[in-house]
C-alpha cells in the first residue's frame, strides 16, 4: 500500500461516531476542519465510496485516508537565542524556554524552536518533513526543558528508536495540586482525544493509546506536591492528562486545572529535567540536565517558607 494512504477497519465499539470526528482523533496533528475539507474533496472512502463528514460509522466498515502531498511553505531562519546544553555533529540538546512553540504550524509559521535550529545549524534531519526538520521528539509550548534535535537522518533514526523502545529515558519535575499520600506510583491508563472538546486529551478507553507515566515525591507542602516523572511512554499533554486524572492536576495548567494559581508563573508548572541517552554514532551513554525555571524555583521558595 502506498504510504501516504492510512486504512482502518471499523471494529463494532466504534460504530455511531462521526467519521471526522474519527480521523480527527486518530490524525492528532490535524485540525478537525482540515480533515472535514480532505473528506469533502474526495480523500476519504469508506468501502471504496466518498462520503460526508456526518457520515456515522459502522462495524466492519473500511477507511482509506489519502494523505495529500503537503504544499511546499518556506520556513525562514530566525536569529532566536538558544539554550544549547551539547552540541556535535550528529544532534544538539537544547533547554527549551517556557513559552516557545517547538515547530512551525499553519498560521505559526515564525518564533519556533524549529526557526531558531535552522537559523543555528548548518543541517538537520528531514525525516519529519520540512515542518519539523531534525525534531525527534516534542514539548507543549509551556513546559520548559532539555529537548534533542537530530541533524541528520542516520542520528534521527537511532534517537527516534530509543524513545520509542524506552531505552532514552526522560525525567520531568512537576508541582500539582493537592497532598499526594503515596511516596511513589504509576498511572497506567490510555489517552486519546477528549470526546467532546476535540482541543483536549484524556483518559478514555475508546480511539486511546497505552499510556504509563511513573512519578517520586520529592517534597509535600499540604495543599500542594514537588513530584519526579517518568514518562514510559509519550504520549501528547501525558504528565497533565494523567496527574489532572488522579485528582492532581498540574499547577497553573490552562487546559488541565481548574484551581486559581497564587504564584507568578505563566503556563503549566512543568520542567523537563533529565533526558538519558545513547549517542547516536558512538553509542556512548550521556545525561543532559537543565535546570528549573526561575518562576518554578519561586514557586518552591515560597512554599518552602511558608512550610517552615
Amino acid at each position: 500500500m502506498n504510504e501516504n494512504v492510512l486504512s482502518w477497519t471499523i471494529e463494532a465499539e466504534m460504530a455511531g461516531e462521526r467519521i471526522d470526528r474519527f480521523l480527527q482523533a486518530e490524525n492528532a496533528e490535524m485540525s478537525r476542519a482540515k480533515i472535514q475539507k480532505l473528506i469533502q474533496d474526495g480523500f476519504v472512502t469508506v468501502n471504496h465510496s466518498v462520503v460526508k463528514s456526518n457520515y456515522k460509522l459502522r462495524n466492519r466498515d473500511v477507511i482509506e485516508f489519502t494523505i495529500p502531498e503537503p504544499t511546499e511553505v518556506n520556513i525562514e531562519a530566525e536569529d532566536i537565542a538558544l539554550d544549547i546544553l551539547y552540541e556535535d555533529a550528529d544532534m544538539i540538546i537544547i533547554n527549551k524556554a517556557r513559552g516557545m512553540v517547538v515547530h512551525p504550524a499553519p498560521g505559526n509559521y515564525t518564533g519556533t524552536l524549529v526557526n531558531a535550529l535552522l537559523y543555528h545549524c548548518d543541517d538537520l534531519s528531514g525525516i519529519n518533513g520540512e515542518l519539523r526538520p531534525g525534531i525527534v521528539h516534542r514539548l507543549d509550548k509551556d513546559t520548559s526543558g532539555v529537548m534533542v534535535a537530530a541533524k541528520n537522518d542516520i542520528s534521527h533514526q537511532s534517537l527516534a528508536l530509543q524513545i520509542g523502545e524506552k531505552t532514552a529515558t526522560r525525567t520531568y519535575l512537576t508541582i500539582v495540586h493537592g497532598n499526594m499520600r503515596e511516596d511513589t506510583g504509576t498511572v497506567n491508563a490510555p489517552i486519546g482525544r477528549h470526546p467532546t472538546d476535540r482541543k483536549q486529551m484524556a483518559v478514555v478507553e475508546k480511539n486511546s493509546k497505552s499510556a504509563v507515566t511513573h512519578f517520586r515525591v520529592l517534597e509535600r507542602f499540604g495543599q500542594y506536591t514537588f513530584l519526579e516523572c517518568k514518562l514510559e511512554t509519550g504520549r501528547t499533554h501525558q504528565i497533565r492528562v494523567h496527574m489532572a486524572y488522579i485528582g492532581h492536576p498540574v499547577v497553573a495548567d490552562p487546559k488541565y486545572s481548574r484551581s486559581k494559581v497564587p504564584f507568578a508563573i505563566v503556563g503549566q508548572a512543568l520542567h523537563s529535567a533529565e533526558l538519558r541517552l545513547k549517542h547516536p554514532t558512538s553509542g556512548e551513554e550521556m545525561v543532559f540536565t537543565a535546570p528549573m525555571p526561575i518562576d518554578m524555583e519561586k514557586i518552591l521558595h515560597k512554599l518552602r517558607s511558608q512550610k517552615g
